[in-house]
């Protein structure tokens, strides 16, 4: 996602500076100190301010509650990213909010360290006054230490709410559902024509049963032009899948969205409007906190600028398939040793070879929209 919304960067100093590189940079500064952070990524960053080789980055969808500390940030989504050293793709792997892993301690926020589901562990590092930075940096040790030591060099919170204004400034997006998509929040109730919540819930947050008279939103398996709620809307979803597959469709539903608004963000229609661009760059950082790694943003802007959408590889995870494992009452998820391995590639600047020897790991793009199975 970052790597395409900086050749939008890009784009818009081509159009509105005319090619005078003392306005671009002027232009450049101006969204930069808007979007880009220090600091992050704690004992996980990459030695060495250079994006020369191999790159990795950290992406994650945070659940923040603005406004109310005390409720905290958990970590929704979590997106390994990786650029190989010749910078002409990036593989995508998500890692489910319910794995089980160990989370290091952070002296900064008063957590000694334990034992738990990793969307935890952004908030053990956000508690205490922490905030996103210290939230960030301990989850991104905790992948590190996951993946065999990998470091970052670079990183981005992304706050979905955010999104809504980006994704209003692109005026929707074209996706492709690969299975029938009920939500749980949009419904509309069939005397009235109001709008509402169509579910009832438990006290786990699970829906149950329809409200009365209530008609949910579905998204039917085709492609379409998505209306920026909409857009939103679906890829906040795992509960009323076709597939049941929960978190592994709404992180592969997720990816897709990053890959439509990429392909939207550098669209003709969009890019060669230069008051459209300025809407979009403008509703950026309410969207993406990026922490740079300390490499200014037009070095990342030239180096990601050749990957297009179509060069965005996502990956399934357990090959998409829930690895339950049950201690102590409490369920969590858990890596198979292929997930391990991949993980353990993006180090390496492996990925391209693992994923050859590996086909089935690619995830379906919903490019040509999947069936799904009769009820």
């Amino acid at each position: 996602m970052w790597a395409r919304l900086s050749l939008v960067f890009g784009a818009l100093l081509l159009l509105v500076s005319g090619g005078v590189l003392v306005g671009g940079n002027v232009l450049l500064n101006y969204y930069s100190d808007q979007i880009t952070h220090e600091g992050g990524l704690g004992d996980a960053a990459a030695t060495g301010a250079t994006i020369d080789g191999p790159i990795n980055l950290l992406l994650v969808g945070i659940d923040e509650r603005i406004g109310n500390e005390e409720m905290g940030a958990r970590a929704d989504s979590i997106i390994v990213a990786h650029v190989p050293a010749s910078h002409d793709a990036v593989y995508m792997m998500s890692i489910p909010r319910d794995t089980r892993v160990k989370i290091p301690a952070s002296k900064e926020t008063k957590y000694n360290g334990g034992t738990d589901k990793i969307n935890a562990a952004f908030q053990f590092g956000y508690q205490n006054g922490g905030g996103r930075n210290n939230g960030l940096k301990l989850l991104a040790e905790t992948v590190s230490n996951m993946a065999g030591g990998l470091k970052f060099h670079g990183a981005a919170i992304v706050n979905f709410d955010g999104f809504s204004g980006l994704v209003n400034a692109l005026g929707g997006v074209h996706m492709c559902v690969d299975e029938r998509v009920t939500s749980i929040h949009v419904g509309w109730n069939q005397k009235t024509g109001e709008e509402g919540v169509p579910y009832n819930f438990n006290a786990d947050g699970i829906p149950t049963t329809l409200k009365p008279n209530m008609k949910p939103q579905v998204y039917e398996v085709g492609c379409h032009d998505f209306l920026p709620w909409q857009a939103l809307d679906y890829v906040r979803q795992r509960d009323k899948m076709g597939n049941n597959d929960g978190d592994y469709g709404r992180q592969r539903h997720q990816q897709q969205f990053i890959k439509a608004m990429a392909k939207k963000a550098t669209s003709g229609g969009v890019i060669a409007n230069p008051i459209k661009v300025h809407e979009i760059l403008g509703s950026v950082g309410k969207a993406v906190s990026f922490y740079n790694g300390e490499v200014h943003l037009s070095d990342w802007i030239f180096t990601l600028k050749d990957i297009d959408s179509d060069k965005m590889v996502t990956l399934r995870t357990n090959n998409g398939q829930y690895n339950p494992e049950k201690i102590n009452g409490q369920l969590f998820e858990s890596l198979d040793p292929t997930a391990v391995e991949l993980l353990k590639s993006f180090g390496s600047d492996s990925v391209a070879t693992f994923v050859a020897s590996h086909p089935e790991l690619i995830a379906n793009d919903a490019a040509t929209p999947v069936s799904t199975p009769s009820n």
